[in-house]
């Protein structure tokens, strides 16, 4: 790391650049959140839920959407038959 940090560019796999800057990023948001006053605190742990909650929004959209794709081959005659042993 101390090589990036004085301008020597090393040539990393995608995933563990990633990795750093996810890293980089999390010390950072420690860093500025232990400088915030209380009543900022509990507004960035609202966004962070509202984030959460909006990934699984997203998730469950996408699971809802597989089954409505889906659903046309699960109610076909041969589909029960192939599973009705088990």
């Amino acid at each position: 790391m101390a090589e990036i940090e004085r301008g020597i560019k090393i040539k990393q796999p995608e995933n563990k650049v990633k990795e750093v800057e996810k890293m980089k990023a999390r010390e950072l948001i420690f860093k500025e959140i232990e400088k915030l006053p209380e009543p900022y605190l509990i507004e960035i742990l609202d966004f962070i839920r509202f984030l959460e909650a909006k990934t699984s929004e997203q998730k469950m959209g996408l699971a809802i959407a597989s089954e409505t794709s889906l659903k046309k081959d699960w109610l076909k005659p041969e589909e029960n038959e192939a599973w009705r042993d088990l």
